[in-house]
């Protein structure tokens, strides 16, 4: 675990981190003691493994309605994302299919993902609106999002990128007026954050400092996608509005880059997105060493990154960053737990902490090595055991 009472973590202090031989106790949903308890009813024979904290997917864009293969492969082909855009694929497609979509298709396709998730150590994560291009599309995005939260056994958060896309027939400044009229209504689903998308076929900097305006007001956090295609120098922008996070940064201009690792805003980077979309590869090396707080996160989505595995994106972030196992499992933990909020309670191996636990096949090192593998033979949330492999059944005694 990090110093007690650690936040985040910079990432140039975490090696440090304790990874010696140990036990944990668990008592109800908490971590009681770092040590064996006498008094306990259930043992786990974890010999040879890893036990961490759980994973926490800060950037995901649950839940969403089907999915867009045929776009990936005009990607891989040589179509520009921008111009899938402007063909009506991308947003837009997941917006139809959305609106095409029962309640119950839904929830069942987010709560199959939810479970595969957690099945790869997964045991918080974000859900984000913003296929719905229509208030009240939206409000319903965010309406299920509540409803997977108290459907599926990990804790969930939710996230209003009601600046995803300019909706057909307005411009960016009249789609954010009628944002602006609703935000009562999105602060009573429970959402905790706005969020923006600023690219050339998007919104500009200028809507970010409004959205950042508009979650000041309501009491909610602001995060932004910036500087995936382009560099529009967006960073500074959302520093200076208040950001919890800026998101994607494969394009983050040079100049940005020490002003974003002096602050208490997250880099949320995305391999995943980057290597499906053969985007530029975030200078992630650079933000660690420079005392950014930089987070792993999946990007979950059904067009740039259909990917729900976190131990996949350890192992493209420890190969294209240049990151230790140690860097990239603070990232994928205690630092997206900040970006949520949920550091006081998840992130981390400490005492009074909830007891979201994995326990992996072998040594962390092997986390990155083994690519592709899926290492999570036992994931424990809230102190229950909730996913456990068969190969690993034998080790559960009492």
């Amino acid at each position: 675990p990090p110093q007690d009472g650690m936040q985040f973590c910079r990432l140039n202090e975490a090696e440090g981190f304790d990874a010696g031989p140990a036990s944990v106790s668990i008592s109800g949903d908490r971590i009681s003691i770092l040590e064996a308890s006498p008094d306990s009813r259930i043992g786990i024979d974890a010999t040879g493994c890893s036990v961490i904290p759980g994973f926490v997917d800060c950037h995901t864009h649950l839940p969403f309605a089907g999915w867009r293969a045929s776009e990936y492969e005009m990607k891989v082909t040589g179509v520009p994302y921008e111009e899938i855009a402007r063909q009506g694929g991308g947003i837009k497609s997941s917006a139809e299919a959305f609106a095409s979509a029962t309640d119950e298709e839904v929830l069942d396709q987010a709560g199959l993902l939810a479970q595969e998730m957690l099945s790869h150590g997964t045991t918080a994560f974000e859900c984000k609106s913003g296929y719905g291009l229509t208030i009240e599309a939206e409000l319903r995005s965010l309406r299920l999002a509540a409803e997977l939260g108290s459907r599926v056994p990990q804790r969930t958060r939710s996230t209003a990128l009601i600046a995803h896309a300019i909706p057909e027939g307005k411009t960016a400044e009249s789609w954010l007026d009628e944002v602006e009229k609703a935000i009562p209504e999105i602060a009573q689903t429970g959402a905790s954050a706005l969020d923006i998308y600023v690219e050339s076929v998007a919104f500009g900097n200028d809507d970010l400092r409004r959205v950042g305006e508009m979650a000041r007001a309501a009491g909610l956090d602001l995060r932004a996608h910036v500087e995936q295609f382009n560099q529009n120098r967006s960073v500074p922008v959302a520093i200076r509005a208040g950001a919890r996070s800026v998101d994607h940064l494969a394009r983050l201009h040079a100049d940005d880059l020490a002003e974003l690792a002096s602050t208490e805003c997250a880099a949320v980077l995305l391999p995943g997105a980057e290597f499906l979309g053969d985007e530029d590869t975030a200078p992630a090396r650079q933000l660690s060493d420079a005392g950014a707080i930089c987070v792993l996160a999946t990007d979950a989505n059904p067009g740039t990154s259909p990917i729900v595995s976190m131990p996949l994106v350890i192992g493209l972030a420890v190969r294209r960053y240049g990151w230790s196992v140690r860097e990239a499992l603070a990232a994928a933990t205690l630092n997206a737990a900040w970006v949520l909020r949920l550091e006081q309670e998840a992130g981390s191996i400490e005492v009074g902490k909830r007891a979201d636990l994995l326990i992996l096949d072998g040594p962390i090192e092997a986390l990155p090595y083994r690519f592709g593998h899926n290492p999570v033979a036992c994931a424990i949330v809230g102190g229950e055991i909730v996913h456990l492999r068969p190969d690993f059944e034998s080790r559960v005694t009492g």
